[in-house]
């Protein structure tokens, strides 16, 4: 997950941002998936905090998806949990229009996208306590030092992320980057109101509500590492 400081308007937050949005080339379909898709879909971001009841047709635990790329783990979570409602936050717009087409293709009732910086929809829109799951899946790693403090896991972030999950909730992480685990360790097991479910440094195998992508099955092939950090919200 990336952005940058090019913001506009007369309010431009400068603050150190998350991510470099490196939007591409979206496809004709990726675009048209805004005029159809968006009105039913996506949800607009206004600064103030949305009834996540209302968003969805059923009742159901839910679960945030922090940049999630082209869609491809955000679709296989609606399929193979469809009593959980899912909200997916990404800046990229031509992973957000292919995500669309996806969840409309397969009718899906459960899963809403914000096109927006995860950090600004987390601190405004969703409520304290209403989330019983977090999941941030290979975010940016940063790998350059001076660059570190661009890093999505930081400890005012977690922090964050711990007042909107519900006490018993899960904060799921996951990367292929061996110095960003060490970060995510630090960060996370210093943080009160977390709990590693393995242990402090702890990680396991991927659980099977995770879908392993091909970009991670080529790099397993090439004997890398790859690491799944669970802490339970105290």
């Amino acid at each position: 997950m990336t952005q940058d400081d090019s913001t506009p308007g007369p309010a431009r937050d400068r603050s150190i941002r998350s991510f470099v949005l490196r939007q591409g080339r979206a496809t004709e379909s990726q675009k048209r998936a805004f005029e159809l898709h968006w009105p039913v879909y996506g949800v607009d971001y206004t600064g103030k905090p949305i009834d996540p009841a209302a968003l969805f047709p059923h009742a159901g635990d839910l679960v945030v998806e922090i940049g999630f790329g082209n869609g491809e783990q955000l679709l296989y979570a609606a399929a193979h949990e469809p009593q959980r409602n899912f909200i997916g936050i990404e800046v990229h717009s031509p992973g957000v229009g292919r995500a669309l087409n996806g969840i409309a293709q397969a009718g899906f009732g459960n899963v809403r996208v914000y096109r927006h910086d995860a950090v600004e929809v987390l601190r405004e829109e969703i409520p304290d306590g209403s989330l019983s799951e977090v999941r941030i899946y290979f975010p940016d790693p940063w790998h350059k030092k001076r660059h570190h403090k661009r890093r999505l896991v930081q400890p005012e972030f977690v922090a964050l992320l711990c007042r909107k999950l519900r006490p018993g909730g899960l904060l799921h992480l996951a990367t292929d980057w061996r110095g960003y685990v060490e970060h995510m360790w630090e960060v996370c097991d210093n943080e009160p109101m977390l709990s590693n479910a393995d242990g402090p440094g702890g990680f396991r195998a991927r659980p099977p509500w995770r879908r392993q992508t091909h970009f991670e099955s080529r790099g397993l092939k090439l004997g890398h590492g790859v690491w799944d950090l669970l802490y339970i919200r105290t």
